[in-house]
């Protein structure tokens, strides 16, 4: 099935998003997109925007390390060959040369958007379909399979809440 969805995407003609999802990718690569959040949250949200901010990045920090330094390990599933999907080249972002399984582009942003939610709920709505966006894009341009967004975006989202947790309790100690 994993196969057949990723199949039908490369299959569907989209040159009106195919430039926005290969720019949405990119600018994903290494949380650029939520390090630059998490300022904009940082400076105009004050002190509510600083913690969320905060959270925000820590959880894309411990996703990050426990997707693509834990589970992708475990995982070793290869990248898609796209090229026999017949995935456009206007869609093309360079190949990863990590493992596919799970994708961590995924797992930051649900990571992100799941930790600037659990202290600012209004913002942690549109950041999560940001992210969910993020997650689709690395299917459009080839360089993951659906399963391996789905995994990521939970995972990233786990973790985040755990993360968080812990963040709260240490805030809220008594001292």
């Amino acid at each position: 099935m994993d196969q057949a969805v990723y199949s039908a995407i490369a299959a569907t003609p989209t040159p009106a998003l195919d430039v926005g999802m290969r720019r949405l990718s990119h600018s994903a690569n290494h949380s650029k997109i939520w390090i630059s959040a998490a300022a904009a949250l940082a400076v105009v949200g004050r002190g509510p925007g600083w913690h969320a901010a905060l959270q925000g990045l820590a959880s894309v920090a411990v996703a990050s390390t426990v997707v693509n330094q834990g589970v992708k390990r475990l995982g070793s599933r290869r990248r898609p060959d796209r090229e026999s999907a017949l995935v456009p080249p206007a869609r093309h972002v360079p190949m990863p040369t990590s493992l596919s399984f799970p994708s961590g582009h995924s797992a930051s942003a649900f990571a992100f958007a799941a930790g600037v939610g659990n202290r600012l709920p209004a913002v942690g709505v549109p950041l999560h379909g940001l992210a969910g966006v993020v997650a689709y894009s690395r299917v459009h341009t080839g360089v993951h399979y659906p399963g391996d967004v789905v995994v990521g975006s939970v995972l990233g989202t786990v973790v985040a809440q755990l993360t968080t947790r812990a963040i709260d309790r240490y805030l809220d100690r008594p001292r």
